[in-house]
């Protein structure tokens, strides 16, 4: 599996495919293969003509998973997709992010909006802005000892998912504590690049998707049907509506 240096941290990618590039961000406690290549996106994206480029954030997957809080800080993992970029060579690319990966995939669109052609925020609506719920729990389940003893119906979700994925859950906390914060609803409004917000019509933990795509100025809204947080991900109707999308909207 390659990889590449990040500011100090050693960051696994995959890069398959020819064609216009789309950047994948993945989602807290998952890693590329869970969150792309397991649900058949890098398939459906290559067969589409495209160019996938994926990673592992740091604190997951086969990336580093430094312990410090302070190495989580959103404008530093933007960083480390925009490094990838710029290791191979690319340009400018679509970014699709999803959940944390949409946080992120905002802070390299706030950042460096000239690296971005289209975007798509998976996972994610208003609670981008109001940060959406209390993570405390999540924070307490993963580092909880004992997994038996975790009574929160959202930490024990987590918390499975980190131990089905054999997580460094030391890691995922100290990045669960840094990557809650908002975003202003000012910083969105001034984005520029086509942005569709894509969410599961059961999700509970992402905030309306509509009230996000108002503040966004053309943003579209991709309801999946019948889809929580964790099941919309790999969804048929999301693959189908982000393709579209890319293919009216993107590079492609």
């Amino acid at each position: 599996m390659p990889s590449f240096n990040s500011n100090g941290y050693e960051i696994a990618f995959m890069d398959e495919g020819e064609g216009p590039p789309v950047l994948l961000i993945h989602g807290f406690a998952s890693r590329y293969r869970v969150n792309w290549i397991n649900p058949g996106w890098v398939d459906a994206l290559v067969k589409a003509g495209r160019r996938v480029v994926a990673f592992d954030n740091r604190g997951h997957g086969d990336s580093d998973k430094p312990h410090d809080v302070g190495a989580y800080r959103l404008g530093a993992m933007a960083e480390d997709a925009r490094n990838l970029l710029d290791h191979l060579g690319i340009l400018r690319a679509d970014v699709m992010g999803y959940s944390m990966g949409a946080r992120i995939a905002a802070f390299l669109a706030l950042a460096h909006p000239e690296r971005i052609k289209a975007l798509i925020f998976g996972g994610l609506g208003y609670g981008i802005v109001t940060g959406v719920g209390d993570w405390g729990p999540v924070v307490a389940a993963l580092e909880a000892e004992d997994a038996s003893t975790v009574t929160d119906p959202i930490g024990l979700m987590f918390r499975k998912f980190a131990d089905q994925t054999g997580s460094d859950r030391v890691a995922l906390a100290a990045c669960m504590k840094a990557t809650r914060q908002p975003i202003s609803a000012d910083d969105l409004s001034t984005l520029k690049m086509p942005v569709l917000v894509a969410v599961g019509e059961k999700d509970e933990l992402a905030g309306s998707p509509q009230a996000l795509a108002e503040i966004i100025p053309g943003a579209e809204v991709l309801e999946i049907p019948k889809r929580d947080h964790m099941l919309a991900v790999g969804d048929k109707a999301y693959k189908a509506g982000a393709l579209d999308f890319l293919k009216r909207k993107g590079l492609g």
